[in-house]
Protein backbone atom coordinates (compact mmCIF):
# COMPACT_ATOMS: atom_id res chain seq x y z
CA UNK A 1 0.00 0.00 0.00
CA UNK A 2 1.28 3.44 -0.95
CA UNK A 3 0.96 6.47 1.34
CA UNK A 4 1.50 10.17 0.62
CA UNK A 5 2.38 12.39 3.60
CA UNK A 6 1.75 16.11 3.07
CA UNK A 7 3.54 17.81 5.96
CA UNK A 8 5.84 20.86 6.15
CA UNK A 9 7.45 20.16 9.54
CA UNK A 10 10.55 18.19 8.56
CA UNK A 11 11.02 16.35 11.86
CA UNK A 12 7.37 15.35 12.01
CA UNK A 13 7.50 14.31 8.35
CA UNK A 14 10.51 12.04 8.92
CA UNK A 15 8.99 10.48 12.05
CA UNK A 16 5.76 9.70 10.22
CA UNK A 17 7.63 8.34 7.22
CA UNK A 18 9.86 6.05 9.29
CA UNK A 19 6.96 4.80 11.39
CA UNK A 20 4.88 3.87 8.36
CA UNK A 21 7.85 2.30 6.56
CA UNK A 22 8.35 0.04 9.58
CA UNK A 23 4.80 -1.18 8.93
CA UNK A 24 5.87 -2.07 5.35
CA UNK A 25 4.05 0.80 3.64
CA UNK A 26 5.56 2.47 0.59
CA UNK A 27 5.78 6.13 1.65
CA UNK A 28 6.19 9.30 -0.39
CA UNK A 29 6.24 12.85 0.90
CA UNK A 30 5.43 16.43 -0.03
CA UNK A 31 6.30 19.48 2.08
CA UNK A 32 3.86 21.96 0.55
CA UNK A 33 0.60 22.29 -1.36
CA UNK A 34 2.05 22.56 -4.86
CA UNK A 35 4.44 19.60 -4.42
CA UNK A 36 1.52 17.51 -3.20
CA UNK A 37 -0.64 18.67 -6.10
CA UNK A 38 2.02 17.63 -8.60
CA UNK A 39 2.37 14.16 -7.06
CA UNK A 40 -1.39 13.60 -6.89
CA UNK A 41 -1.65 14.60 -10.54
CA UNK A 42 0.81 11.90 -11.59
CA UNK A 43 0.55 9.04 -9.08
CA UNK A 44 -2.18 7.11 -7.28
CA UNK A 45 -2.12 6.68 -3.51
CA UNK A 46 -3.94 4.30 -1.20
CA UNK A 47 -4.02 6.87 1.59
CA UNK A 48 -3.09 10.56 1.95
CA UNK A 49 -2.06 12.06 5.30
CA UNK A 50 -2.78 15.76 5.04
CA UNK A 51 -1.67 18.64 7.25
CA UNK A 52 -3.99 21.67 7.18
CA UNK A 53 -1.30 24.30 7.80
CA UNK A 54 1.01 24.34 4.78
CA UNK A 55 3.44 27.14 3.87
CA UNK A 56 1.88 28.00 0.51
CA UNK A 57 -1.81 27.12 0.93
CA UNK A 58 -4.40 25.77 3.37
CA UNK A 59 -4.44 21.97 3.26
CA UNK A 60 -8.23 22.04 3.07
CA UNK A 61 -7.89 23.52 -0.42
CA UNK A 62 -6.04 20.37 -1.44
CA UNK A 63 -8.83 18.29 0.08
CA UNK A 64 -11.36 20.28 -1.98
CA UNK A 65 -9.34 19.53 -5.11
CA UNK A 66 -9.25 15.82 -4.26
CA UNK A 67 -13.01 15.86 -3.76
CA UNK A 68 -13.65 17.63 -7.06
CA UNK A 69 -11.46 15.15 -8.94
CA UNK A 70 -13.01 12.20 -7.07
CA UNK A 71 -9.63 11.34 -5.56
CA UNK A 72 -10.69 11.84 -1.94
CA UNK A 73 -10.81 8.19 -0.81
CA UNK A 74 -8.65 7.44 2.23
CA UNK A 75 -7.65 10.94 3.34
CA UNK A 76 -6.68 11.46 6.98
CA UNK A 77 -6.18 15.03 8.19
CA UNK A 78 -3.18 15.21 10.55
CA UNK A 79 -2.99 18.68 12.03
CA UNK A 80 -2.13 20.76 15.10
CA UNK A 81 -5.27 22.78 14.40
CA UNK A 82 -7.77 20.93 16.55
CA UNK A 83 -10.73 23.29 16.45
CA UNK A 84 -14.17 21.79 15.97
CA UNK A 85 -14.75 23.95 12.87
CA UNK A 86 -11.59 22.63 11.17
CA UNK A 87 -12.52 19.05 12.02
CA UNK A 88 -16.09 19.37 10.76
CA UNK A 89 -14.98 21.20 7.61
CA UNK A 90 -12.42 18.50 6.82
CA UNK A 91 -14.86 15.64 7.38
CA UNK A 92 -17.60 17.40 5.40
CA UNK A 93 -15.17 17.87 2.51
CA UNK A 94 -14.60 14.12 2.36
CA UNK A 95 -11.79 13.31 4.79
CA UNK A 96 -12.07 9.82 6.28
CA UNK A 97 -10.54 10.68 9.63
CA UNK A 98 -9.00 13.55 11.64
CA UNK A 99 -5.98 13.01 13.91
CA UNK A 100 -4.83 16.01 16.01
CA UNK A 101 -1.16 16.54 16.83
CA UNK A 102 0.64 15.46 18.91
CA UNK A 103 -0.06 11.76 18.52
CA UNK A 104 1.69 8.43 18.98
CA UNK A 105 2.91 6.70 15.84
CA UNK A 106 1.04 3.58 16.91
CA UNK A 107 -2.22 5.53 16.72
CA UNK A 108 -1.35 6.93 13.29
CA UNK A 109 -0.59 3.51 11.82
CA UNK A 110 -3.74 2.08 13.42
CA UNK A 111 -5.85 4.88 11.87
CA UNK A 112 -4.26 4.33 8.44
CA UNK A 113 -4.89 0.58 8.58
CA UNK A 114 -8.47 1.11 9.76
CA UNK A 115 -9.26 3.51 6.90
CA UNK A 116 -7.71 1.19 4.32
CA UNK A 117 -9.65 -1.82 5.67
CA UNK A 118 -12.89 0.13 5.82
CA UNK A 119 -12.70 1.55 2.31
CA UNK A 120 -10.92 -1.28 0.49
CA UNK A 121 -12.02 -4.43 2.33
CA UNK A 122 -15.27 -3.51 4.16
CA UNK A 123 -13.45 -3.15 7.47
CA UNK A 124 -12.14 -6.71 7.57
CA UNK A 125 -8.69 -7.75 8.78
CA UNK A 126 -8.97 -10.85 6.62
CA UNK A 127 -9.99 -11.03 2.97
CA UNK A 128 -10.45 -14.27 1.06
CA UNK A 129 -10.96 -15.24 -2.57
CA UNK A 130 -11.47 -18.95 -3.21
CA UNK A 131 -8.85 -20.80 -1.15
CA UNK A 132 -6.47 -17.81 -0.77
CA UNK A 133 -6.75 -15.68 2.37
CA UNK A 134 -4.84 -12.51 3.28
CA UNK A 135 -4.23 -11.33 6.83
CA UNK A 136 -3.98 -7.59 6.22
CA UNK A 137 -2.84 -6.73 9.74
CA UNK A 138 0.07 -9.16 9.89
CA UNK A 139 0.66 -9.28 6.13
CA UNK A 140 0.37 -13.06 5.95
CA UNK A 141 -0.92 -15.21 3.08
CA UNK A 142 -2.69 -18.55 3.49
CA UNK A 143 -3.47 -20.96 0.68
CA UNK A 144 -5.71 -23.88 1.65
CA UNK A 145 -5.30 -22.60 5.24
CA UNK A 146 -1.55 -23.13 5.09
CA UNK A 147 0.85 -20.17 5.47
CA UNK A 148 2.83 -19.26 2.36
CA UNK A 149 5.74 -16.85 2.49
CA UNK A 150 5.48 -13.74 0.30
CA UNK A 151 7.93 -10.85 0.36
CA UNK A 152 6.74 -7.28 0.89
CA UNK A 153 6.36 -6.37 -2.77
CA UNK A 154 4.61 -9.63 -3.60
CA UNK A 155 2.15 -9.11 -0.75
CA UNK A 156 1.46 -5.50 -1.76
CA UNK A 157 0.76 -6.49 -5.35
CA UNK A 158 -1.40 -9.46 -4.34
CA UNK A 159 -3.46 -7.35 -1.92
CA UNK A 160 -3.87 -4.74 -4.67
CA UNK A 161 -5.21 -7.45 -6.96
CA UNK A 162 -7.57 -8.60 -4.19
CA UNK A 163 -8.98 -5.08 -3.85
CA UNK A 164 -9.49 -5.05 -7.63
CA UNK A 165 -10.81 -8.58 -8.19
CA UNK A 166 -11.91 -9.17 -11.80
CA UNK A 167 -10.82 -5.63 -12.75
CA UNK A 168 -8.11 -4.76 -15.21
CA UNK A 169 -4.95 -3.64 -13.39
CA UNK A 170 -2.50 -1.82 -15.64
CA UNK A 171 1.23 -2.39 -15.65
CA UNK A 172 1.72 1.24 -14.70
CA UNK A 173 -0.48 0.89 -11.61
CA UNK A 174 1.48 -2.18 -10.52
CA UNK A 175 4.78 -0.42 -11.18
CA UNK A 176 3.76 2.44 -8.90
CA UNK A 177 3.03 -0.08 -6.14
CA UNK A 178 6.61 -1.38 -6.40
CA UNK A 179 8.66 1.72 -7.23
CA UNK A 180 6.49 4.64 -6.16
CA UNK A 181 7.49 7.96 -7.72
CA UNK A 182 10.81 6.45 -8.89
CA UNK A 183 8.97 4.74 -11.73
CA UNK A 184 9.99 7.53 -14.13
CA UNK A 185 13.62 6.46 -13.66
CA UNK A 186 13.15 3.08 -15.33
CA UNK A 187 12.92 2.28 -19.02
CA UNK A 188 10.64 -0.76 -18.98
CA UNK A 189 8.40 -2.94 -16.84
CA UNK A 190 10.75 -5.89 -16.38
CA UNK A 191 10.52 -5.60 -12.59
CA UNK A 192 6.72 -5.91 -12.84
CA UNK A 193 7.01 -9.00 -15.04
CA UNK A 194 9.41 -10.51 -12.49
CA UNK A 195 7.01 -9.91 -9.59
CA UNK A 196 4.06 -11.34 -11.52
CA UNK A 197 6.12 -14.38 -12.51
CA UNK A 198 7.00 -15.05 -8.86
CA UNK A 199 3.39 -14.61 -7.75
CA UNK A 200 2.10 -17.00 -10.39
CA UNK A 201 4.74 -19.57 -9.48
CA UNK A 202 3.77 -19.53 -5.81
CA UNK A 203 0.04 -19.56 -6.51
CA UNK A 204 0.48 -22.56 -8.79
CA UNK A 205 2.90 -24.35 -6.48
CA UNK A 206 0.48 -24.22 -3.56
CA UNK A 207 -2.57 -25.08 -5.69
CA UNK A 208 -4.27 -21.73 -5.48
CA UNK A 209 -7.78 -21.41 -6.91
CA UNK A 210 -7.11 -17.88 -8.10
CA UNK A 211 -5.00 -16.88 -11.06
CA UNK A 212 -3.47 -13.77 -12.56
CA UNK A 213 -4.32 -13.51 -16.24
CA UNK A 214 -2.49 -11.29 -18.71
CA UNK A 215 -4.41 -8.73 -20.74
CA UNK A 216 -2.09 -8.40 -23.72
CA UNK A 217 -0.25 -5.10 -23.90
CA UNK A 218 -2.17 -3.53 -21.01
CA UNK A 219 -1.88 -5.35 -17.71
CA UNK A 220 -3.41 -8.14 -15.64
CA UNK A 221 -6.62 -9.35 -14.02
CA UNK A 222 -7.02 -11.58 -10.94
CA UNK A 223 -9.94 -14.00 -10.97
CA UNK A 224 -11.02 -17.35 -9.63
CA UNK A 225 -10.24 -20.39 -11.74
Amino acid sequence: MKILIVEDEQEMLENMKQGLQQEKFLVETAADYHSALNKIGVYNYDCILLDITLPDENGLELLKYLKEKQLSDNVIIVSAKDSLDDKLTGLNLGADDYLPKPFHMAELTARVKAVLRRNNFDGNNFVQIANVKLDLENRDVFIQDKPVEFNRKEFDILSYFFSNKNRLVTKTALAERVWGDHIDQVDNFEFVYSQIKNLRKKLKQYKSEVEIKSVYGIGYRLSEK
